[in-house]
């Protein structure tokens, strides 16, 4: 199956299917306490931040989701224009196959022609690291779209699943050590899906990167996808295996918590973000910014005029819920304080992590 087919097949199945894993959307264990007196106006409020030296106005990213593809160009155009006109931050999917073929650049090249002013993030994967990719691929990568940071995909889960998948992981520690100190921008290292555990952010942190994207589980399960992929074609063993592994992976709230413990650098929140109190519960866990994929691909492709509003309701409703906590900026949200309970708090406890300092701040 050649590469533009199966992303096309991710669209689709993303799109039209059931591929959340919302067995572990653990948003709801988190609470805030609510002032009564906040102290504050609503027009005090100020959700702007720096991200990698650049002022935004709200710690919202649109992760990464494809290109490549002649569909991808329409969609990454009008994600593209909702970041520009929004001024937050915006990703492409992997990059390869346009790396490996220039004629497909287009797809990802509309994203800098739609958002000029945009903070922009190109996108390689690991297995290619693992292999052949190496500074030239990188910079390629970067020049594409004239990016202002870089995210190096995990994606173990769907590869190991994936018919034709390409699970190679062997000595991309040593890679990206050997890298980031020669990459002009920004390096991100992101998951897609199954989250970050501390373990790995401590190895992560070793190798001069400047920030995680902890791609939690609770959003888009890439298993799920493979599951639907593998029975449209009536592949029985892989859609079993996307079936077992549907729900594999460390939950959003648990991953941001764990990797902001462990990480000096920015920690990105993703993985079953929904609304503007989902963004705040993950700032207030410890996120720098917080990502957003399916629900903005499914609206990019059903009802793109909604694209910007919705993203805006999303502002509106964090920008509510630091004026109720009395929060004047991101800093302050991230130190008011929270209950960290049910399972999420379970797993925190027998994890090592005090889970009471949140609720004391």
């Amino acid at each position: 199956m050649t590469g533009g087919k199966r992303k096309l097949d991710h669209i689709k199945m993303c799109i039209n299917k059931d591929v959340e894993s919302s067995g572990k959307n653990w948003f709801g264990d988190v609470s805030f306490i609510p002032r009564a007196l906040p102290e504050i106006n609503p027009e005090d409020v100020d959700t702007s931040i720096e991200f990698f030296g650049r002022r935004l106005a709200s710690p919202l990213i649109i992760e990464g989701m494809t290109g490549g593809i002649k569909e991808a160009t329409r969609i990454n155009a009008i994600l593209a224009e909702a970041a520009e006109k929004l001024n937050i931050s915006m990703g492409v999917g992997s990059q390869r196959i346009a790396i490996e073929n220039p004629k497909l650049t287009r797809s990802f090249r509309v994203v800098r022609e739609k958002a000029p002013n945009a903070f922009l993030i190109a996108n390689v994967g690991c297995p290619q690291l693992s292999r052949d990719f190496g500074l030239k691929e990188i910079e390629k990568s970067i020049d594409m779209i004239d990016a202002n940071a870089i995210a190096v995909h995990m994606n173990p889960l769907q590869e190991i699943i994936q018919l034709g998948g390409e699970a190679y992981y062997r000595n991309v520690i040593k890679k990206l050590t050997d890298l980031v100190p020669r990459i002009r921008v920004p390096v991100i290292v992101k998951e897609t899906g199954a989250g970050v555990a501390k373990e790995d952010a401590v190895e992560l942190g070793k190798t001069g990167i400047h920030g995680i994207d902890v791609g939690g589980c609770g959003g888009t399960s890439w298993a799920a996808v493979e599951y639907h992929r593998a029975k449209a074609r009536g592949d029985r063993k892989r859609e079993a295996l996307g079936k077992s592994f549907w729900e594999w992976g460390i939950p959003t709230t648990v991953s941001v918590v764990e990797v902001r413990r462990s990480f000096g650098g920015t920690v990105i929140a993703s993985g079953g973000i929904r609304d503007g109190i989902d963004v705040a519960k993950a700032l207030a866990l410890g996120a720098d910014c917080v990502g957003m994929a399916l629900p903005l691909l499914r609206m990019a492709t059903k009802d793109p005029s909604r694209l910007a509003g919705f993203l805006g309701e999303v502002i509106q409703e964090l920008r509510i819920c630091m004026f109720l906590v009395g929060a004047r900026s991101i800093q302050e949200l991230k130190r008011a304080p929270i209950i960290v309970a049910g399972k999420t708090g379970e797993w925190l406890r027998l994890r090592g992590i005090d889970i009471e300092d949140y609720a004391r701040r």
